[in-house]
């Protein structure tokens, strides 16, 4: 029980922007190149560099407590990257954040360092169990951690393949170039486990033939037992495990009837991609700011503008519109602060990772490894 608690506490105080290279940590170093800024409740790195090529990195708080965790990993395996969408809390995703790379790299490991889809799935299968191992111990000193999950957008490059895996509602968006055109086309490499997707709820309903209340439109949003929007995550496990699904967490997440099988799972749906010339770029990011802008818009911005910064524009940019569908100067929305800023927006993550082919080509490995990790809170 104590071990669990203080493996819980210590990732509540990681410090903010933590990098670590060549195996040590610390916010001061240089991994991957560039260096970390703030603007307010804004953190980002517009540039470093990695083995395959360029990557932009930023978020944007609004929560009280920052619930959006993300990270680039680079080393002889690759390059990794993680977008986790928390929610209830902040939990969740920082174990995932601390732990999915890990499990990753372990998996691989057993298959001579080959990453495979199969190798991705078990590795997110590992996480979750990890995540189940702290709830059961903290269920009696914490029982509100039952209720904390994760979404999870996670992309690897190996041997020339790019593997994108996704639990929730987080998406990546490819930038390619046309050569017709010119310009560069939109390509969503994942799709959203939603329950406003109609494709979601047959899934579920397919499922749960026997549950006539599996998706309900509550308010005009569609939810998984009238509760939450996402059918797959990390954690959440008073859907997924009966034994948590009762007193003493809170009664709105308590079920009526009892749970016979897991209502939302963790298994990801995973794309393949062999790497093409015309692939430009790729934008990870949560849904908070794919709410405030199209797949097109976004690829735009950044094929639009030089590589550095190129997050921080997104991020901005989704800013922008928050401001304005609520008839306000952009101004006066960086004024408002932390938990009241959520009313506006949702924390916003976003990494830009942009293709250098020749790299890719020759296979060049990361040496030292880096670890880049977005801000824990501010």
């Amino acid at each position: 029980m104590l071990k669990a608690l203080m493996n819980f506490l210590s990732l509540c105080w990681k410090p903010f922007g933590v990098d670590i290279v060549g195996g040590s940590s610390g916010g001061d170093n240089d991994g991957g190149g560039g260096r970390d800024g703030r603007d307010g409740l804004l953190w980002y790195r517009d540039l470093g560099k990695c083995a395959t090529g360029e990557f932009s990195m930023a978020v944007v708080q609004a929560n009280q407590v920052l619930e959006d965790q993300s990270q680039i990993e680079c080393g002889p395996f690759g390059t990794f990257v993680g977008v986790y969408d928390g929610h209830g809390g902040p939990e969740a995703a920082r174990f995932v954040c601390d732990h999915l790379f890990r499990h990753l790299q372990a998996k691989s490991a057993e298959t001579d360092g080959v990453v495979t889809a199969e190798t991705i799935k078990r590795a997110f299968r590992a996480t979750e169990d990890g995540f189940l191992d702290v709830v059961s111990e903290l269920w009696s000193t914490k029982p509100q951690i039952a209720t904390v999950g994760s979404c999870c957008l996670v992309g690897v490059i190996s041997q020339h393949t790019l593997f994108v895996a996704n639990l929730g509602d987080s998406r990546a968006v490819l930038g390619r170039k046309n050569a017709r055109t010119g310009g560069v086309d939109a390509v969503q490499l994942t799709s959203e486990h939603n329950a406003n997707e109609e494709a979601v709820r047959r899934e579920l309903r397919d499922l749960h033939p026997d549950d006539p209340q599996i998706v309900m439109l509550k308010h005009g949003v569609w939810r998984v037992k009238g509760i939450i929007q996402v059918s797959r995550s990390i954690g959440d496990v008073y859907m997924k495990h009966a034994q948590y699904n009762r007193e003493p967490i809170n009664a709105k997440f308590r079920l009526s009837e009892p749970i016979h099988m897991p209502i939302l799972t963790a298994i990801p749906s995973i794309v393949s991609h062999h790497l093409q010339p015309n692939d430009s770029f790729l934008i990870f990011a949560s849904d908070g700011l794919w709410e405030h802008m199209s797949n097109e818009t976004a690829v735009d911005i950044v094929h639009s503008h030089p590589h550095a910064g190129s997050a921080k524009r997104l991020v901005k940019a989704a800013l922008h519109e928050a401001a304005r569908k609520r008839e306000m100067r952009f101004s006066d929305l960086q004024k408002i602060d932390k938990k009241v800023r959520r009313h506006f927006h949702d924390d916003i993550s976003v990494i830009v990772l942009f293709f250098n082919h020749d790299l890719i080509r020759r296979g060049v490995v990361q040496d030292p490894p880096f670890s880049i990790r977005s801000a824990l809170e501010h």
